[in-house]
């Protein structure tokens, strides 16, 4: 049974389960946790026989790009397919304990477009993203934008995004020029609740990383500043039977201008429970209302 809620995806066109999948739990070793061929497999083949239709993965993201073109590229009309760019093109790790690099020229956004429509086998992305949030002139310097349209034009790219925070992502939405802006949201991390609802007015679509809270405050990770607000706004009052990660991905998808949010695993288990969570529909009225209200008084 495949019934998961749809929403639009701002002014694209694109009908979106509010469930998405996000593909970086495919990367695998050394940046992750090491993923199989076989598991890797039945995930993304799970995913869609689930119903989900919406995928977000990065060049950034090891062989996860690599995973979906051997394993469902078969089934790419089922579903919709967001990458990254400004990555750079190639293989080359960073060095140890530092982030992988963004370099933001035409040559290199064009070379890592053609890289990942070849890993994933594939003629076209549906959402380009820039990623890590460059500033806005940083993309005016290297006509990063110009880049992105000509793809589009080319064929090779439907929808442009940007993948920010704020204070960037202002001065992105008012560029006027993406089509899906992915921002980081969930009930512990209400700060970006209003940038959501400046983007949606603005025409474009809302992608949420992080809903689920990064599967925090949850069994064996009660430490941190997550659980310290959690405990603080005494959500597990509220709960009625739900789990705390029921409870926190139906809180982001309440918000009225939340798209769609992108959930990461590489467990079937964790899939399955995901998508039961959000089939029961956004939470009710009083209790989302309540819980805002236990959270603002947190901070």
């Amino acid at each position: 049974m495949n019934n998961l809620p749809k929403r639009h995806l701002g002014g694209t066109g694109m009908l979106v389960t509010s469930l998405g999948y996000g593909a970086m739990e495919l990367r695998g070793a050394p940046r992750g946790p090491q993923v199989t061929e076989r598991q890797a497999q039945a995930m993304l083949n799970a995913l869609l026989d689930s119903g989900i239709n919406y995928i977000d993965t990065s060049i950034d993201y090891g062989r996860s790009e690599e995973m979906i073109g051997k394993f469902i590229s078969g089934r790419r009309s089922e579903y919709y397919l967001a990458t990254k760019c400004g990555c750079l093109a190639g293989d080359t790790p960073p060095p140890p304990g530092q982030r992988m690099p963004h370099v933001f020229t035409r040559e290199n956004i064009v070379a890592g477009v053609e890289q990942s429509l070849s890993r994933m086998r594939t003629d076209y992305i549906d959402v380009l993203q820039f990623h890590a949030g460059p500033a806005r002139e940083v993309l005016e310097e290297n006509d990063s934008v110009q880049a992105l349209l000509d793809l589009k034009r080319d064929g090779k790219v439907r929808f442009i995004g940007m993948s920010a925070t704020p204070p960037n992502l202002l001065d992105h939405i008012g560029m006027g020029v993406f089509d899906v802006f992915q921002i980081p949201y969930s009930a512990l991390q209400l700060e970006h609740d209003e940038v959501i609802t400046r983007a949606a007015q603005a025409g474009a679509g809302t992608v949420i990383r992080g809903g689920a809270a990064r599967g925090s405050p949850s069994e064996g990770k009660q430490v941190g500043q997550a659980w310290e607000s959690w405990q603080a706004a005494a959500l597990d009052d509220l709960l009625d039977g739900m789990t705390r990660m029921e409870f926190t991905l139906r809180f982001t998808l309440t918000h009225p201008d939340v798209h769609t949010t992108i959930v990461g695993t590489s467990s079937l288990d964790h899939l399955r429970d995901n998508v039961n969570a959000v089939r029961k529909g956004p939470l009710p009225r009083e209790l989302y209302v309540e819980a805002r209200r236990r959270l603002a008084g947190v901070g």
